[in-house]
C-alpha cells in the first residue's frame, strides 16, 4: 500500500466542487487507467487490482496470479515457491497477489495512465453536463447576457459555468437585449453530437408562455389548472386556452391574476407582447368564438361536411378587430383551436346562414343516397 500525494486529492476534491464530477467517479476512470497502463507497458494480466482510498489518501496496485508448479505463462502464473513471498498460504491452484510499486510503472506508463485521466475528466465532465442539460430540456431557465455579437446579433449566455448561444432568430422581434440582463430562456433541445452537448435555446418558443404561466400560476403548478393550447407570434402577441378541473376555479382567471398581475408580469418578461387568455372548451363553436377574443362573435357555423372549417360571424364594427392586423388575430385563433376559420360580417348574417344551411342540406343529402344506396332493394342480408 503507497500513499498518494495529498494535492492529488485535493485536485479530485476541487473537480468536485467546481465541475461536479463525483469523486468516486474519478477514482474510478484513475484506477482503470493505471490497469491499462499496466497491461499495456508491463504486460500484465487481466486480473490487475487497483485500489483508491480517499479516507486513507492510500492505493494499492497488483497483480493477480495462479499458483502452479512449473510456469508456462509468466504473466498469468507464479511457482509455488516464489508466491510463498506474498503469502503464507499460497498453494498450487491457488491465487496470489503481487504488489506494485509506482516507480515500477515507468515514466511511458505513467503518462499514458495521465493521458487517459485526463480523457476520463473529460468524458466524466461531458456525461455530467449532458446530465445536467438533459434535466433542463423543455424547462425556462433565467440566465445572464454576457455578451451580444454586434454583427450577427447573437447573444451569449451563461447556464451553469457554461456558455450558451441565443440566437438572434430565437429572440423577442424588437427586444434589445444588453450586457449584464437577465433574462427567462426556454431550452428547446440537447445536442450532444459534438465534442461539448449545447443546449438550444429559445425566447420565440411557445414553449416559453406555458413555462413562464406555470411559474406564475399556482393553478397551473397544483393541477387545477390545464394550459390546452398555445399559439403565438413571439414580440407581438400571444394566445392560449386554459382549462379548469375544479368548477369553482376560474381558470382565465387564476392565470390573469389579482388585478391582473400575474399575466402582467409575463407580459412585461416579453417585452409588452400581449396576450389573450380564453377558456377551452370541447365544443369547436365555443372554443372558436373564445379564440378570436378580443372581438366579440355572434355565432359560429361548423361546416357540415366534417371537414374542421367554420365560419365566424361578427359584428361589422368589430370585422377589422377579429381579423386582426394582417390577419394575425384570426390566424393565431386558427392556430390555437386546429381550425380554420373564416371571417363574416354580421349584415351578411343571413346571406351566411343560407349557404350554410344549403351545405347542410346538400351533405344530409348526400349521406342519404349513400345509405340507400348500401340499402338496396337487391342487398340480401340472408
Amino acid at each position: 500500500m503507497s500513499t498518494i500525494n495529498s494535492e492529488f486529492f485535493e485536485a479530485l476534491a476541487l473537480l468536485e466542487k467546481e465541475r461536479g464530477i463525483p469523486m468516486t467517479y474519478l477514482i474510478e476512470k484513475i484506477s482503470n487507467a493505471i490497469a491499462v497502463a499496466i497491461k499495456r507497458d508491463m504486460g500484465g494480466s487481466e486480473n490487475t487490482i487497483v485500489e483508491i482510498d480517499p479516507v486513507k489518501r492510500r492505493f494499492y496496485v497488483a497483480v493477480r496470479k495462479q499458483v502452479v508448479e512449473e510456469v508456462e505463462d509468466p504473466e498469468n502464473e507464479i511457482t509455488l515457491q516464489d508466491a510463498t513471498k506474498y503469502s503464507k498460504v499460497a498453494h498450487v491452484g491457488g491465487m496470489v497477489e503481487i504488489p506494485l510499486e509506482t516507480k515500477q510503472f515507468g515514466r511511458i506508463a505513467a503518462q499514458s495512465a495521465k493521458h487517459v485521466i485526463r480523457q476520463g475528466i473529460s468524458e466524466a465532465e461531458k456525461g455530467q453536463l449532458v446530465q445536467k442539460y438533459q434535466d433542463k430540456k423543455y424547462e425556462i431557465i433565467s440566465v445572464p447576457v454576457l455578451k451580444i455579437d454586434e454583427v450577427k446579433g447573437n447573444a451569449t449566455v451563461e447556464i451553469d459555468k457554461s456558455e450558451a448561444i441565443l440566437p438572434k432568430s430565437e429572440q423577442v422581434p424588437g427586444e434589445v437585449l444588453h450586457e449584464g440582463q437577465r433574462i427567462m430562456v426556454y431550452v428547446v433541445d440537447v445536442l450532444t453530437g459534438g465534442k461539448n452537448p449545447k443546449l438550444m435555446i429559445s425566447r420565440t418558443h411557445p414553449g416559453l408562455i406555458k413555462r413562464l404561466f406555470e411559474m406564475h400560476t399556482p393553478e397551473i403548478k397544483d393541477g387545477t389548472v390545464e394550459i390546452m393550447a398555445v399559439s403565438r407570434e413571439a414580440g407581438s402577441r400571444t394566445k392560449i386556452a386554459v382549462w379548469s378541473k375544479d368548477e369553482n376555479v376560474d381558470a382565465v382567471g387564476a392565470c390573469i391574476g389579482p388585478k391582473g398581475s400575474r399575466v402582467s408580469a409575463i407580459v412585461e418578461e416579453l417585452g409588452g407582447e400581449k396576450i389573450d387568455v380564453i377558456k377551452y372548451s370541447e365544443n369547436p363553436e365555443e372554443l372558436v368564438a373564445e379564440a378570436l377574443s378580443p372581438a366579440e362573435v355572434v355565432r359560429v357555423l361548423v361546416d357540415p361536411t366534417g371537414a374542421k372549417n367554420c365560419k365566424a360571424i361578427v359584428p361589422d364594427s368589430q370585422l377589422s378587430l377579429a381579423i386582426g392586423n394582417k390577419g394575425q388575430n384570426v390566424r393565431l385563433a386558427a392556430r390555437l383551436t386546429g381550425w380554420k376559420i373564416d371571417i363574416g360580417p354580421q349584415s351578411q348574417e343571413q346571406e351566411i346562414v343560407e349557404q350554410h344551411e344549403q351545405l347542410k342540406a346538400q351533405t344530409q343529402a348526400e349521406i342519404d343516397k349513400a345509405v340507400d344506396d348500401l340499402f338496396a332493394d337487391d342487398f340480401d342480408f340472408e
